[in-house]
């Protein structure tokens, strides 16, 4: 604890000295005194090589560039590559660009009775929660059917996914942020477990939102004594080869009053039909059948077509929550809309590659890859994210693009962080952090008035586990008080 307050008085008091303009460094020095005595300092303590860190600063009111270090080496940004993505998306689509799900009716209707199949048709939706698939049935109630004799058709087609192992990146194939695009994605593909002892009884009980027909939940868990912690506390999850079936072992402590965790589940298509068949019959509906995957003209009217959020929108949930599945559904859209349907990773990167030369942005050594910065091999250096952000300031709908990103001490991934703090609320930043990369970039407003756009990638080793931050932290306290 001495430590760690020792390290905070002493960079609090490094950035304060560098905040006078007597130590405000040279943008043309190249030596390690060009950085800010707060970065200086963490870099020191932490010993991490100043040449594992790139930085650009720039004035966006008078153009000038206050700090540029290393900014022409390309490092990988983590999750700050989707302001690439959600930037182009805005700029190419609108900011009230709407996706759409249409339901088609294959049968006739009989009083409250669909005599035939119902079909779904997906248009990429990053957004079609629990709530909004309630909405979109309730709608369809609405409109006077209760029974669907026949089967659910899901048509996904919109966009073409390659053949994805979810466990790729890290073995973690449950994991929300490795769910795989779907043109008719529900949910994210994701659930909520809910678990709370059960002490007298010894056992542990296992809820689940929203309720899918078709998972079943093997409980092998337990209760121990203990207070509430350790990794999953103590849960182990074993899904069978087709995910329709979780069992939990381990021992959960009783210490706990409620915990939960956030997983995938299913199929798309199975995790789909399962949503919809227990949001149908929750609001007194019926449905016979089961569910096919098929592939339609798309040609007739549709029965139903319901509107997504508008882009703009759904940026915000991109990226002041690090969205993975919702930066690459927005890629295949990109794709789809430029080229045409069906929508592919490979086009979407074409999209963007050819948005970057369009509007004359240098673009070598960029490496895009899935569009939302979950990999081991994007690239991207501090000035081309800086350039972006510049770009990005000067258009109309600059607002929309500034209000996607987390609100330092508010909101997203940056809600902890300058809480009740003179930065609280005073820089919109999209964070982005995998193993061995931590990476800021987004405005910073000073306490002068004057607005900034700030680059910081940091990638070495074990960095993403505390020092990252605190070079970050140090780095926008000196921005603020320059």
């Amino acid at each position: 604890m001495f430590i760690r307050l020792s390290l905070f008085f002493l960079l609090a008091a490094a950035s304060s000295v560098a905040s006078m303009a007597e130590d405000v460094p040279s943008t043309l020095d190249l030596s390690e005194d060009a950085l800010p005595l707060g970065v200086r300092n963490v870099l020191k303590v932490r010993q991490l090589p100043a040449n594992s860190l790139s930085i650009h600063v720039e004035n966006l009111d008078s153009g000038e560039v206050l700090l540029d270090w290393n900014a022409t080496e390309p490092r990988n940004p983590a999750s700050v590559m989707k302001l690439l993505t959600t930037l182009v998306a805005l700029d190419t689509l609108g900011p009230t660009y709407r996706w759409k799900t249409d339901a088609y009716l294959l049968g006739d209707i009989n009083g409250d009775t669909l005599e035939g199949d119902l079909l779904l048709k997906g248009y990429g939706d990053p957004f079609l929660v629990t709530e909004r698939v309630w909405q979109m049935l309730r709608d369809l109630r609405r409109r006077g059917i209760r029974r669907i004799s026949g089967n659910l058709l899901l048509d996904d087609s919109y966009f073409r996914v390659m053949d994805a192992d979810p466990a790729a990146f890290d073995q973690e194939p449950l994991r929300a942020y490795n769910v795989i695009p779907n043109a008719l994605m529900m949910n994210f593909k994701t659930v909520r477990y809910f678990f709370s002892p059960d002490p007298d009884n010894n056992k542990v009980i296992v809820a689940v939102d929203p309720a899918l027909a078709n998972l079943k939940i093997v409980n092998r868990l337990s209760v121990t004594n203990g207070s509430c912690r350790g990794y999953q506390r103590g849960i182990a999850i074993i899904p069978n080869p087709t995910f329709d079936q979780v069992t939990f072992r381990g021992k959960f402590p009783r210490g706990c009053d409620t915990y939960s965790m956030n997983r995938a589940a299913l199929g798309h298509n199975e995790f789909t039909f399962g949503l919809f068949k227990s949001l149908w019959e929750e609001s007194g509906g019926e449905i016979l059948g089961s569910w096919r995957n098929v592939v339609s003209d798309g040609d007739a009217e549709p029965f139903l077509s319901f509107a997504s959020w508008p882009l703009a929108d759904v940026i915000s949930k991109v990226n002041k929550h690090s969205n993975n599945v919702m930066a690459r559904q927005l890629l295949y859209t990109l794709a789809a809309e430029v080229y045409g349907a069906p929508g592919t990773e490979e086009n979407g990167r074409r999209a963007i590659m050819q948005w970057l030369d369009r509007e004359g942005f240098d673009a070598v050594e960029l490496v895009l890859d899935n569009g939302a910065g979950l990999s081991r091999t994007s690239r991207m250096t501090a000035k081309q994210l800086a350039a972006l952000l510049r770009y990005a300031y000067g258009q109309s709908y600059m607002p929309e693009f500034l209000a996607s990103m987390s609100i330092s001490g508010l909101d997203g991934t940056m809600s902890r962080r300058f809480r009740d703090d003179m930065l609280t609320g005073m820089a919109h930043i999209k964070t982005g952090t995998l193993d061995h990369v931590t990476a800021i970039a987004g405005y910073v407003q000073s306490r002068s008035g004057d607005r900034y756009a700030v680059v910081a990638l940091q990638n070495y080793e074990d960095i993403h586990r505390g020092p990252g931050e605190e070079v970050q932290e140090a780095l926008l306290r000196w921005v603020y008080l320059h």
